[in-house]
């Protein structure tokens, strides 16, 4: 018997025993594909685990089943020392629901964004927080408190809570940070604040669960593990990147199914005196649906920041079950292909300005030049990976003979200009929760940037899963719609039947044009 389709929004709810019996099923089948989905707490033990978890399957009548972390710990059970819930991909859930419902989510997906854990060190520090998140969307605080319970059965402040000190658990558990600089990464105003929450959650202080670790056999090694549920095809994702990577800021290496690459983050969105600069090597554990991450010593103070960019890059959190449910009669074997994302908004704007109307090559070699003239050097263990890609501020400065030296026509010389000058002045913000439609209007609104880049910019740095660059002509080609008088109406109305998942669709749609796809074309919509 086969366990049913992963729940969709999480929402707190009186017991459902049919949802339940179902879940139970996945858990004796320990099957990834719900690994995030939902939590099962034991009721005997007073441990909430993974559904992947190894341990002996608990009875059916000590299961209870939570959504969310949050929940479970709410409920007073503590997180797995074996399974580590933290290691979880997250819930991320895409849908059409009431106005509450919608605010909702995005409110959780703020609170899973590590530069809004930070809080003044003063009373009152959570409510600030709260207050904080609740004007970025608009509302009141008192409102948002009161939609936020209503949904999920617990507050603001207790999910964020649950996130701050699931991180520092991860960290703790695979770092050698020490203490004090684990509690600032995850958002604590002081250490000892820190130990209290952590002791009053857990029933151990930071230090016990570091031994604790050691004697199972965990002793910190620096290798973050970032989970994913499958399917997962590593080859297609990473020969994406192949094909685009620049020389000194990337290396893909395809037989160790690895990506490396060099990376700054600047202090506008670490809270450091700042930036930060340093390099991250991301290995797939195919057997274990795992990412195994080990970054640079420079990036402890930002790895909760670091750990986020790596799994959106990576489109860890997609939920292939929801999104197979809607392309897979479209796309029949796509099923396991990621959208790719990107590490730094801005780099990939560049790129994307960098591409417009020409191949992916002629685009590479251009930005090969950009990181070569105006990218900074740097030290990493690999001497092929040896340059940082160049700064909103180095390119808002440059001239038009700098760019036109490297090739780079007048149009896009001012597009690069318009883009590195809006986003080093903070007036546009290109990163994953951004406001999709502000955003893309933003980027319209500068010269030389059209819908086609601007909506693949939401696809890839916005994390939008129903972006569509209508104007794409590789996708008309794989649709067949390029003899069509009007291509990019014929493709939208052909997408109506991908939503919400159109970005994925259009992953699909180019992998059915390259020769070397392994996804089938998709029928002609020819008339």
């Amino acid at each position: 018997m086969n366990p049913p389709s992963p729940p969709t929004p999480p929402v707190a709810q009186a017991p459902d025993t049919a949802l339940d019996e179902g879940r139970y099923l996945a858990v004796l089948a320990r099957d990834a594909r719900f690994d995030g989905h939902f939590f099962t707490a034991v009721t005997s033990t007073g441990i909430y685990c993974r559904p992947v978890c190894a341990v002996r399957t608990p009875r059916r009548e000590n299961c209870r089943f939570f959504v969310l972390a949050a929940q479970a710990e709410n409920a007073g059970f503590r997180p797995c020392l074996r399974c580590r819930p933290e290691l979880a991909p997250q819930a991320l859930v895409w849908s059409v629901q009431d106005a509450s419902g919608i605010l909702v989510q995005q409110a959780v997906r703020l609170l899973d964004a590590p530069d809004l854990w930070p809080a003044p060190s003063a009373p009152g520090e959570g409510s600030a927080t709260v207050a904080r998140l609740a004007e970025r969307l608009g509302v009141s605080d008192r409102h948002l408190r009161r939609i936020f319970e209503a949904a999920l059965g617990v507050s603001p402040l207790q999910y964020l809570q649950t996130r701050r000190l699931l991180t520092a658990k991860q960290l703790l558990t695979d770092t050698p940070m020490p203490v004090t600089q684990v509690a600032l990464a995850s958002g604590f105003a002081s250490v000892r604040r820190f130990n209290a929450a952590f002791s009053g959650h857990y029933g151990l202080n930071p230090t016990q669960l570091r031994r604790s670790g050691t004697t199972a056999g965990a002793q910190p090694t620096s290798t973050l593990r970032l989970a994913w549920r499958p399917p997962f095809d590593v080859p297609a994702l990473l020969a994406f990147f192949e094909r685009r990577q620049f020389h000194g800021v990337e290396w893909v290496l395809p037989e160790e199914t690895t990506l490396r690459r060099t990376v700054r983050l600047p202090a506008s969105c670490t809270g450091l005196p700042g930036e930060t600069t340093g390099w991250f090597s991301a290995r797939f554990d195919g057997a274990r649906h795992q990412v195994l991450l080990q970054t640079s010593d420079s990036l402890y103070p930002v790895l909760p920041l670091v750990i986020r960019r790596v799994r959106a890059m990576l489109d860890l959190d997609a939920d292939p079950a929801a999104i197979n449910a809607v392309l897979h009669p479209h796309f029949p074997q796509g099923d396991g292909l990621r959208v790719p994302g990107a590490f730094d908004g801005f780099e990939l704007a560049v790129r994307a300005v960098l591409g417009q109307q020409i191949t992916v090559a002629a685009a590479r070699t251009l930005g090969q030049r950009l990181v070569e003239r105006l990218g900074e050097p740097i030290e990493t263990p690999w001497p092929g990976l040896n340059r940082l890609f160049p700064t909103a501020a180095t390119l808002a400065a440059a001239d038009g003979d700098t760019l036109g030296q490297l090739g780079i026509v007048r149009q896009r010389q001012a597009a690069i200009v318009a883009l590195a000058r809006a986003v080093d002045g903070g007036t546009l913000a290109l990163h994953a929760g951004a406001d999709v439609a502000s955003t893309t209007a933003a980027l319209c609104a500068l010269p030389g940037i059209g819908d086609w880049t601007a909506q693949y910019i939401a696809m890839r740095v916005l994390r939008w899963p129903d972006a569509f660059p209508a104007g794409d002509v590789a996708l008309h080609k794989a649709l067949g719609v390029q003899g069509h008088k009007n291509p990019a109406r014929a493709a939208s109305e052909a997408s109506q039947a991908w939503r919400p998942w159109r970005s994925y669709a259009v992953l699909r749609a180019w992998a059915a044009g390259t020769p070397a796809g392994a996804v089938p074309p998709a029928p002609s919509l020819s008339k």
